[in-house]
This record gives C-alpha cells, sequence and structure tokens, in this order.
C-alpha cells in the first residue's frame, strides 16, 4: 500500500512538473521544427540530409512520447533543442561543409573545417546531462563519483556506437562515405571524435552539475530528494 502510495505520488509530481513548465517546451519544439523544414529545402544531398537528421526524428519522438509521463527539466530541454540545431544545420550542409566551420577556419588559419568537432563535442557535453537526469531520477545512484564515472561511460559508450553507425553506413553504401563520416583526410578523425565527447561529457558536468540539480530539485521536487540521497 506504501509503494502504490510512493508510486502516484511520483506520477502527480511528474504530472505536475510538465504543467509547470508551459508553453516553453512546445515554443523550443516549434523551432526545431521550423529549422528542420528549412534544412530539407535543397540541402547539400539528400541522402546526407536523411542520415544525418535521423537522430533528430527519434529524440524527438520519444521526447514527445514521454512528455506527459516523464516531463524532463527545462535545463535538458534547452540543451536538447540546441543539440538538435547543429545536427539540423550539419545535415543541411554537410558537416565538412558548413560555412560557420569555413569562417573560423579562415579566422584561425584551421587546416580543415571543423564544424564536425562542435558536433561532437555537444555529442558527449549534452547527452551527458541527459545521462545524469535519467539515472538520478531512476536509479539508486546520487550525485557524487560514481555517477559521474557512469555518466562518462555511457557517453563514450555511445560516441563509439555513433562511430561503428559511421563505418556500417559507409560499407553499406561507398556513395556517401565521405560525406558522411566527414573525415576531411584525417586519419585520426575516429579516435578525436570520441576524445572530444568525452571532453564534452566531462565540461558539461562539471559545468552544470550543480545548476542542473537545482532545476530537478524545481522539477516537483524530485531533486532535492536526490540531493539528500547522494550526500
Amino acid at each position: 500500500m506504501k509503494m502504490g502510495g510512493k508510486m502516484m505520488n511520483v506520477s502527480n509530481q511528474q504530472g505536475h512538473g510538465a504543467l509547470k513548465q508551459g508553453w516553453e517546451p512546445v515554443v523550443l519544439g516549434a523551432v526545431i521544427a521550423v529549422a528542420f523544414i528549412l534544412s530539407a529545402i535543397e540541402p547539400y544531398g539528400y541522402q546526407i540530409w536523411f542520415l544525418e537528421v535521423v537522430p533528430v526524428v527519434i529524440g524527438a519522438a520519444l521526447l514527445v512520447a514521454s512528455h506527459g509521463s516523464f516531463p524532463l527539466t527545462m535545463l535538458l530541454y534547452r540543451l536538447l533543442a540546441i543539440h538538435a540545431l547543429i545536427l539540423i544545420v550539419g545535415a543541411h550542409y554537410a558537416y565538412a561543409r558548413v560555412p560557420l566551420g569555413f569562417w573560423f577556419q579562415d579566422i584561425f588559419d584551421l587546416s580543415r573545417n571543423h564544424y564536425d568537432r562542435l558536433g561532437h563535442l555537444a555529442q558527449g557535453f549534452i547527452p551527458a546531462i541527459l545521462a545524469r537526469e535519467i539515472l538520478l531520477r531512476r536509479s539508486p545512484l546520487g550525485p557524487g563519483k560514481w555517477l559521474f564515472f557512469v555518466v562518462l561511460s555511457v557517453c563514450l559508450a555511445f560516441s563509439a556506437l555513433y562511430e561503428l553507425v559511421e563505418w556500417w553506413v559507409a560499407l553499406l553504401d561507398d556513395s556517401v562515405s565521405q560525406d558522411f563520416l566527414g573525415s576531411q583526410g584525417d586519419i585520426w578523425d575516429t579516435h578525436w571524435d570520441m576524445f572530444l565527447a568525452l571532453i564534452g561529457a566531462v565540461v558539461g558536468q562539471l559545468l552544470l552539475r550543480a545548476r542542473h540539480d537545482r532545476a530537478l530539485a524545481g522539477l516537483s521536487g524530485e531533486g532535492q530528494e536526490y540531493q539528500e540521497d547522494g550526500r
């Protein structure tokens, strides 16, 4: 009976958390939808565009499906929106041809377009907060060294999986391999991608963990419970 009451309380808190967020998740979703539509207008190549936006489509579907029963913190929704925009822009131009990357290349006299490096840094920074939130709310882990380590491991595993997906796509269709891989002749590109994801996951947790804890505390009081458990 006690367990049933606790489950009902958590469910009510989650529903209240979704109401407290107001229209901001809808606005963020609308911005991403507009960017998505614009990116589909005369992209560098529709095959590359499709491959690059698949994670955005899957992620958006999961967020919409879970928003009522498992609303995330607004901090995380904002970060995920930024990540989606990075992916959408990369999908439209193909990562090695994004104008912003060329701009930085010219200013700093770089040897290549580094927009893909930004993408992989974000691939660690933002999923680190996503993994942290899920683990704090759905596992026995509390804030501390073990949580930090497990989040790093999750981000590295995800980065490695993405590199494997790129390799498999290249094996299946050589015509898109160069643009999808985006290595730009760098033999260490895969290693750089995973290293930057690792750096992103470390920096993300160090910079945002206190703010994330406060965001969780504001999500119907759940975060405060986890902070107390982690002391």
